[in-house]
Order: C-alpha cells, then sequence, then structure tokens
C-alpha cells in the first residue's frame, strides 16, 4: 500500500485531495455520487458573517477551456451555518475545512472567532481576494500590507490550522507566501481565479454583470503550477496546489512541482465523481512507478 497522507503541523489528511472551495457546496451536496469521507478533505463554500445575495445576474460564462464567474459569495451567513450546515457535515470521517471571507477585516477576525468554537472544523481557509472596503476595494491579496494585517488579526484569534489562500493577481506571489507564513499561515493554497473578461458579442455587452470576474478551469493550470513552483521553493510551510486540474497528470504536476496536496474545482462542474477518480489515479501512478509514500514525489523536479 503507498502512503497516501500528509500534514499541516499535527493535522493529519488521509491523502492529498481536497475540494476547491465555492465548487462542492458544503459536501452533503455530493452524497449521491460519492463517499465523501475518501478525501483527504473538503472545504466548503466561501461562508461571510452575513447572508449575502451575491451579484446580478448573469454571474458566470464559459470561456475557451474555463468558466468566468462573478458569483459574489453567495451564502446564509455564519449562523445559518452553524444551525443548519454544521451539525450535518461535522459527521465526515475527513477533515471539514471553512473557507472565510469578508470586507473588513474585523469581519475576518469575528468569523474566525466563531469558527474556532466548532470542536470539528480543524482549519480555516482565509480567502484574502476578497475587496477591502477600507482600501477602496482593493483585494487584501494584492496588497503586501494588507495580506500582512488579515492574516496576522486572524491568527491572534484563531487556535487551529489557518490556511492562507493566495491570489495570483499580483506582480510577484513569492512576496505575499512569504509574509503570510511569517504572520502564522500554517500552509498556503494556490492560486485562486485569475481576473479575467467576457464580451457577448451578440449582444454586444459583457457577459456578466460585473463586467470581469475570475477565471478558472484548465486555462490558468499553467500559470498556478508556475506559481505552486515558485511558492514551494521559498517557504517551509505546506502548499496547497489549486487550478485546472482535470484528471491525474494534472494533479502530479502540481505534486511534482512542490504542492503538498491539490484541490480540485472546475473539473466536479463535469464530473461530480472527479476527486475520487484523481485520486484512484494518483495512487495508481505511485504504484506502478515503485514509490510507497507520496512524499517521494512531492517536489520531485527540484531534486
Amino acid at each position: 500500500m503507498v502512503k497516501l497522507g500528509f500534514s499541516i503541523g499535527d493535522l493529519q489528511f488521509k491523502n492529498p485531495v481536497l475540494t476547491a472551495s465555492g465548487t462542492f457546496g458544503y459536501g452533503s451536496e455530493f452524497d449521491d455520487f460519492m463517499d465523501v469521507s475518501l478525501l483527504g478533505g473538503i472545504i466548503v463554500k466561501g461562508t461571510t458573517l452575513e447572508p449575502r445575495e451575491g451579484n446580478l445576474y448573469p454571474r458566470m460564462a464559459e470561456t475557451p477551456s474555463g468558466i468566468l464567474n462573478a458569483v459574489g459569495l453567495q451564502n446564509k451567513g455564519i449562523d445559518y451555518f452553524e444551525k443548519q450546515i454544521y451539525p450535518r457535515i461535522s459527521t465526515y470521517n475527513t477533515n471539514v475545512i471553512v473557507n472565510i471571507n469578508g470586507s473588513y477585516i474585523d469581519d475576518y477576525v469575528a468569523l474566525a472567532e466563531r469558527i474556532n468554537r466548532l470542536e470539528k472544523i480543524p482549519a480555516i481557509e482565509l480567502n484574502i481576494s476578497c475587496p477591502n472596503v477600507k482600501m477602496g476595494g482593493m483585494a487584501f491579496g494584492t496588497s503586501l500590507n494588507s495580506a500582512r494585517e488579515v492574516t496576522r488579526a486572524v491568527r491572534n484569534v484563531y487556535s487551529k490550522k489557518l490556511i492562507v489562500k493566495l491570489s495570483p493577481n499580483v506582480t510577484n506571489i513569492v512576496e505575499f507566501a512569504l509574509a503570510v507564513e511569517e504572520e502564522g499561515a500554517d500552509s498556503v493554497s494556490l492560486i485562486n481565479t485569475l481576473l479575467g473578461m467576457s464580451v457577448d458579442v451578440r449582444n454586444m455587452k459583457p457577459a456578466l454583470s460585473t463586467i470581469t470576474g475570475g477565471l478558472s478551469g484548465p486555462a490558468i493550470k499553467p500559470v498556478a503550477v508556475r506559481m505552486v513552483w515558485q511558492v514551494a521553493k521559498a517557504v517551509r510551510i505546506p502548499v496547497i496546489g489549486i487550478g485546472g486540474i482535470l484528471n491525474t497528470d494534472d494533479a502530479l504536476e502540481f505534486l511534482l512541482a512542490g504542492a503538498s496536496a491539490i484541490q480540485v474545482g472546475t473539473a466536479s462542474f463535469i464530473d461530480p465523481q472527479a476527486s475520487i477518480k484523481l485520486l484512484e489515479g494518483i495512487e495508481k501512478f505511485l504504484t506502478a512507478r515503485g514509490f510507497s509514500d507520496i512524499k517521494e514525489i512531492v517536489g520531485y523536479i527540484n531534486k
């Protein structure tokens, strides 16, 4: 048997396949298709302090090899999550991680304090790609000072594992990874969506109500692999790779480049069993090549 586990500090994961926030709901939506507990972990859809309706429609647009989205973090808020969602998903035999979002640092802090009290949630993923209202709408994750400040503030109130999800819409992502590591992040996940735009030619107007949106899917994979490779060489904490992973080879690219784990996103829209198939494919590859532990291939191209 190949050892597939990895860890973030003392938090153990049974394997390196996680689901990306916003693409897997709360996990229970996939119960009819797979045993969610077989995954290394699930990262539930973005949660905010107050309910959010999200952006106006249209807020998704298909592009060549990808999807543009501007959903706008639609969710029913932390109160609903605690009362209605948490009791249902806390029974999974895997790590359930909550992606948290805010417009102000105080939002993130309040959310982290609430989730810190939930026994069955061992980690949060800090989404710093949200607009910082006090900074005029600039995303926390595109300002080095803001990224530091929000990470530090959450670290001060959150005692469990802290994963910071990095924005690719920056000049030097390594600087941001090192900054959040210095402020107490236990892991970094990357990349979040790339800023993009699509025009509806027939109607001669933007395809999204917000004009611009986040691009995900296979089109962003080469950028994501490059950034994971750069960051993994620079930080001491585990790196989780995200971006256009549709098949086993895609996942292996991230692992070989230095990721300790991966998140499956857009692929779950195409095939709800994609994450399980990827897990099976990774195990088959390792067995066929004679590896006994997945750690042997993490960052292999740099060895």
